[in-house]
């Protein structure tokens, strides 16, 4: 009886950690992290990441341990389970939060429908922990975005319109999988309703989305450009004519539209 009940509890969770993998534990990943840290490279991060008091990522903690690297050591604990990923995502360790997106992210890559939406549900309710721009750019697309690709979309605009910081970064990020299947509409949309925010991060995320757009229908990026070049944020328009013929370019920085 023991062995079925094995057995079935490895089908309803697949990334159950198996008996040599339990040695790999959350404990075993914290040391492994610890030993990786890189205080000079550490110190770097905490200036380069604004985490001085009054700035985005106050507070923020860095051991120094380089994205390649975090990737990397993903693979061998992806098998943790949400409650790891939970502690990881609560700690006020910026390489730990970033670990546990890389784990979570792929996990959403091997995991039924029903796991799927257990992991979208799980993201959502730690946006708070989400909060710098790395932790949102390399994680929001591939799980929110993938999981909204077929579904309502009207949990973006809810975000779209949040008074966090990272929410609204979230929300237009997440539309760079719509973008890779040539689908543009919400970037727009999310573009509009974010055209006057007040913080940087998210007009270079606009004008990033918007380039990504103009890398595969240029004419549809120029007629939003074109339409709101006059109002549009100076950072968010020049990420977004970043990649435009230099003269044309040149014509709307100067506001020639």
């Amino acid at each position: 009886m023991k062995n079925l009940q094995d057995s079935e509890k490895t089908k309803a969770f697949p990334d159950s950690p198996s008996p040599k993998q339990k040695s790999n534990g959350l404990d075993d990943l914290e040391k492994e992290l610890a030993k990786l840290k890189n205080s000079s490279k550490a110190k770097l991060l905490q200036g380069f990441f604004k985490t001085g008091k009054g700035e985005y990522g106050e507070g923020d903690i860095f051991l120094g341990i380089v994205v390649p690297k975090l990737r990397k050591i993903s693979e061998e604990y992806k098998h943790l389970q949400l409650q790891d990923l939970q502690i990881l995502l609560n700690s006020n360790v910026h390489e730990k939060r970033l670990i546990s997106l890389f784990i979570l992210v792929l996990k959403y890559q091997k995991a039924s429908d029903e796991e799927r939406e257990k992991i979208y549900d799980f993201y959502l309710k730690n946006t708070r922990n989400i909060n710098n721009w790395d932790l949102v750019d390399l994680s929001a697309h591939q799980i929110v975005g993938e999981y909204l690709f077929d579904k309502d979309r009207k949990k973006l605009y809810e975000l779209a319109k949040s008074s966090n910081l990272w929410e609204k970064r979230i929300a237009i990020i997440s539309t760079f999988y719509f973008i890779r299947e040539e689908q543009f509409e919400d970037s727009l949309k999310i573009g509009e309703i974010l055209m006057n925010d007040k913080h940087d991060l998210i007009h270079k995320a606009v004008g990033w989305m918007l380039r990504e757009i103009g890398k595969r229908d240029f004419k549809v990026e120029e007629e939003f450009v074109k339409k709101y070049c006059k109002i549009m944020p100076r950072t968010m328009l020049r990420y977004a004519i970043e990649k435009f013929p230099e003269e044309l370019r040149l014509k709307y920085l100067k506001g020639e539209c």
